[in-house]
């Protein structure tokens, strides 16, 4: 076993337990979703690019035309994404906008043999079972309760756009390290920024009770949460993703029922602890085999 097959993993463990935590700080300000992103994704690009400027570093996405494109597509779509899920989390829920938001490593495990090559082995398939049965137990309150159409339509759009957003971010090698997360965040925020000129919602006022959660947000939840996260995830398998995943909805639904008193009776319990199971036996053996 490679002791350095670990980090990445682990890195990429700590980006979604930070992630996870979107959620419960997203409710402590007082603006919509939209502009909750707007400000989240202005402020953590301007943070990352004013480190790696002072770090000394060059931007060399531009170079290679296909590299550009599949980078601007990757950070367009996690802004589209972050939009449609901050929405979401209003009108479904912190919990249930969560869980379905990760139903988009689904797509990008089912299509990894395809797109990357990855074998998908025996091991591998069983721990995503069980991960997967365990959402849909953790998620069974939330489907049966009070969520409305458009909630879970959001979430299911914040699933797909996530799909698109790690496909070709993962097809963008040319880019790694420190300038991945910067240019996904640049990207994402000229987005956002464009559909908030076009709806209206750049216009906002901003509450000083708001303040802290946004900078909390925006430098912790954003900036070193995308440092983490796409410094890693260059560098393990797609399947990996896929199945670790799922640490962040399950932070999320675990963090909202104990701070926004959101339900999360037996079967959710027993249903978290297949995801931290599958997840966990996914792992050993693949680091092991690393």
């Amino acid at each position: 076993m490679r002791s350095d097959a670990r980090y990445p993993s682990m890195m990429f463990i700590a980006s979604l337990l930070v992630f996870g935590t979107n959620g419960v700080v997203a409710s402590t300000i007082g603006l919509d979703g939209i502009r909750i992103v707007l400000l989240r994704s202005m402020i953590g690009a301007v943070a990352l690019v004013a480190v790696f400027l002072v770090m000394g570093n060059r931007f060399t996405f531009h170079r290679d035309r296909r590299t550009f494109m599949l980078m601007a597509v990757s950070g367009a779509s996690m802004g589209l994404s972050w939009m449609c899920l901050f929405e979401a989390y209003d009108s479904a829920g912190v919990g249930l906008a969560s869980l379905e938001y990760y139903c988009g490593p689904v797509i990008v495990m089912a299509l990894s043999p395809l797109l990357f090559g990855e074998r998908l082995t025996a091991r591998r398939a069983l721990g995503f079972a069980v991960v997967f049965i365990g959402i849909v137990a953790v998620g069974m309150d939330g489907v049966s309760g009070s969520a409305d159409a458009g909630g879970l339509l959001l979430g299911a759009m914040s699933a797909v756009l996530l799909a698109v957003m790690i496909v070709t971010n993962k097809m963008a090698v040319g880019v790694r390290g420190m300038e991945n997360p910067v240019v996904q965040l640049v990207f994402a925020f000229a987005t956002v920024a464009a559909v908030s000129l076009v709806t209206g919602d750049a216009a906002m006022a901003v509450a000083p009770s708001d303040v802290p959660g946004i900078l909390v947000l925006g430098l912790v939840n954003t900036a070193l949460g995308c440092v983490l996260y796409f410094t890693s995830m260059g560098r393990i398998r797609s399947q990996t993703v896929a199945v670790c995943g799922y640490i962040e909805p399950l932070t999320a639904v675990v963090l909202a029922a104990l701070v926004l008193g959101e339900p999360m009776g037996p079967v959710q319990v027993l249903g978290a602890a297949m995801v931290i199971g599958g997840a966990l036996f996914c792992e050993t053996g693949a680091v092991a085999s690393e």
